[in-house]
């Protein structure tokens, strides 16, 4: 990490007498420095189990560690916004007007709009999870972490233009969710070939074991390198199966990866003992139980003594 990013010292420079307000840069780098160890060691490893529901008793996104805001905006965009559909909304005083919230507003802004029940307030989802130091202007904040309780009017007027505040974290919303399932859909798409791959030389050895086995023949020989004229009886026709088949002609052998071949001697040895457990397996189904006997002949040795000698 220290070739890209250069050690900051712990000293920073104090603020001239001139310009008393910080930025937000420099109140950035100041809460840090004043955050004890331990505080940043307990943001690492969060449960996001554990994360609160209610707008009201989340803590803004901006304290938590860097590494773990992306993984807690996705667990709340994977809950979706709070909307406590069947809650019973208290009336407030509107210049001598009883108004409550309305849940049908729930349907008309089912992406963002969520309600806390502690404060009786509306919040935006969106914003919350991206709002950003400037995010005071246009009364982002309100909407993030305060909570907005003038109802309805003022949610087209939150929503603004495309170049809004509002659709600008939505945007990143969108673009969040759609990072994570083009990701995902590109691990699961090559996990996918590469299992069926795999099952493919798989079973391209098993088929030439349960040959070899059935007509007792040797595995290998002695040399089995490139040079080799024989590779044993193994390789050998493992690769006269492989220049028979189309399916397989391009996965096995030399076109399979040098780490995933599945033609090594354990493997080998491994393919012959799942065969010897299976034939087992199938010799017990076949007696099920049933009483066996045994017949049992003695013989002398030439000191005339009895020999017995029982091999099951």
């Amino acid at each position: 990490m220290k070739r890209f990013y250069p050690s900051v010292s712990s000293k920073l420079p104090q603020p001239s007498s001139s310009s008393p307000i910080a930025t937000p840069v420099e109140q950035n780098l100041n809460q840090l420095e004043e955050q004890p160890q331990s505080s940043k060691r307990q943001r690492q490893g969060i449960n996001l189990d554990s994360l609160p529901t209610d707008p009201k008793e989340r803590i803004p996104i901006r304290d938590y560690h860097p590494n773990e805001r992306d993984e807690i905006r996705r667990e709340y965009l994977r809950r979706g916004p709070c909307q406590p559909r069947h809650h019973k909304f208290p009336q407030r005083d509107f210049s001598g007007l009883k108004r409550r919230f309305n849940p049908k507003w729930f349907d008309e802004y089912r992406n963002w709009l969520e309600y806390s029940v502690i404060e009786d307030a509306a919040y935006c989802l969106c914003c919350y999870l991206f709002q950003d130091e400037d995010i005071h202007q246009a009364g982002g904040d309100v909407f993030s972490s305060l909570g907005f309780k003038s109802w309805k009017k003022r949610f087209d007027m939150h929503v603004g233009k495309s170049s809004s505040i509002h659709n600008h974290a939505k945007r990143k919303c969108e673009d969040l969710l759609k990072q994570k399932q083009s990701i995902q859909t590109s691990f699961d798409r090559q996990s996918s070939q590469t299992k069926l791959e795999y099952k493919i030389r798989l079973k391209a050895s098993i088929e030439v074991v349960r040959l070899l086995l059935n007509q007792g023949l040797a595995f290998r020989r002695h040399h089995e390198d490139e040079s080799s004229l024989n590779k044993g009886n193994f390789l050998e026709i493992l690769s006269w199966y492989v220049g028979r088949c189309d399916k397989i002609r391009d996965l096995v052998l030399k076109k399979a990866p040098k780490n995933d071949q599945l033609t090594s001697h354990k493997i080998q040895k491994d393919i012959i003992i799942a065969y010897k457990i299976e034939t087992v397996k199938a010799i017990m189904d076949d007696l099920n139980g049933d009483f066996s006997a045994l017949l049992v002949d003695e013989s002398c040795d030439v000191s005339r003594k009895e020999q017995l000698a029982i091999v099951l």
